[in-house]
């Protein structure tokens, strides 16, 4: 142990007595761990932000669809109120059906995008209430024209959130005029990527899908797509099994394959995966540098031994062995290449917090906190002393098998 020791003092020491040659040396290992703790810490801190804010929007949802076009097998109401008295784990179903028109207001005039959705809408909503209340059951029932807003909608339309009973008349592209009272503003998702109420985007109106009855002129009965919010912890392979094999049974369509369904769990781990992936290539691209790094430490190495020819020849011709000469100069690699991968390391961390808090002040909806874990940092510190090892083997052979007589003859 004690000839370990001095083997890493004779490293350092000579490691000091060449401070810009080892810098110069380091740089390549530095600026490869820095790339990679960098993309990888950016990756993370991007991957857990899109995950949490699509978990806060459809956490627990199901899309259950149909794609015949003959409406032969679109889902009625009879059928979503056989799945909620016989399928367990299921909290609410609700259906969206849209239109697009117009609303004047005395801050002028704007596009519209309304969302007729069911009475469990509450339990779909991502946001929360600011304000008032969600419509409810015999609001639903009764086709009565109400109406939730947005936060920035609100001010859009009215310049404050304080709109509980005021009136928006909505003019669809097709149909009938109607006139919508606000009973609930929903807040604004803060810091979101997907965040709306941007000056050039409709104004988004959610309401009873009944009063799509009085636009329209018809009853909404059916439809092709519907959505199921599983309880939490619900298993949801379970759920959408026996829902499919419910609609199966009550439309005579055992086996044909009529329902399709996408579960939010499926799709969040699609959406890991190829995040994961993006990241992982990345930063093998970014890691070739530090092949390059690795090379500069043989080639480095290679001109210390021939420098140093002299010295190893008075060390031989002293005795020392062969294995100890060898060690000297895997040590010296070992060490540059460890002290650039931990300088490579601070750079990497310190490198993502200032490219975050760029982005954020740049773009506030994408605000993200970078995240690197312990075990990615001890990989990564462990491979930069590989290489180095890897690297510092040719020339610590070489210096090795010098023979003392011609290592001294030589200078």
């Amino acid at each position: 142990m004690s000839q370990f020791f001095e083997y890493l003092k004779m490293a350092v020491s000579n490691i000091k007595a060449n401070k810009v040659r080892s810098f110069l040396t380091m740089l390549g290992i530095i600026i490869g761990i820095g790339s990679v703790i960098l993309i990888m810490s950016l990756g993370n801190g991007i991957q857990g932000v899109i995950s949490g804010e699509l978990e806060g929007i459809a956490s627990g949802q199901i899309a259950l669809y149909t794609y015949d076009s003959t409406g032969t097998y679109y889902i009625t109401n009879d059928d979503i109120d056989a799945i909620v008295e016989e399928v367990d784990g299921i909290m609410a179903v609700n259906v969206y059906q849209g239109f697009e028109g117009s609303t004047v207001t005395r801050k002028g005039e704007f596009s519209v995008n309304g969302s007729g959705q069911m009475a469990s809408y509450q339990y779909f909503s991502n946001t929360g209430l600011l304000k008032g209340r969600y419509f409810n059951e015999k609001e639903y029932l009764a086709g009565t024209p109400v109406c939730l807003i947005g936060e920035a909608d609100a001010i859009r339309l009215f310049g404050s959130t304080d709109v509980i009973g005021m009136t928006i008349d909505m003019t669809p592209n097709w149909g009938n005029s109607v006139s919508f009272t606000i009973v609930g503003v929903e807040k604004e998702p803060e810091n979101s990527m997907f965040g709306g109420g941007y000056d050039n985007t409709p104004v988004s109106l959610y309401f009873p899908m009944t009063v799509l009855t009085q636009i329209y002129g018809w009853e909404m009965d059916d439809y092709y797509q519907i959505y199921l919010m599983a309880e939490k912890d619900a298993d949801t392979a379970s759920i959408t099994t026996q829902v499919v094999s419910l609609l199966e049974r009550r439309h005579q369509c055992f086996g044909e394959n009529i329902y399709q369904y996408e579960s939010f769990n499926d799709i969040m781990s699609n959406i890991n995966t190829v995040l994961n992936a993006v990241t992982m290539v990345i930063s093998l691209v970014a890691a070739i540098s530090l092949i390059v790094g690795g090379i500069g430490v043989m080639n480095i190495m290679l001109v210390s031994v021939t420098e140093r020819t002299r010295e190893i020849g008075i060390r031989k011709a002293l005795g020392a062995k062969t294995g100890s000469i060898m060690m000297q100069f895997l040590s010296e690699s070992a060490i540059i290449t460890m002290i650039g991968g931990l300088i490579g390391i601070l750079f990497g961390i310190g490198g993502a917090s200032l490219a975050a808090k760029i982005i954020s002040m740049v773009s506030p909806e994408m605000a993200f906190t970078p995240s690197v874990d312990i075990i990615t940092v001890l990989a990564t510190t462990m491979f930069s002393s590989a290489i180095g090892l890897f690297f510092g083997i040719y020339p610590a052979k070489k210096a090795a098998k010098l023979s003392p007589i011609e290592a001294l003859r030589r200078n």
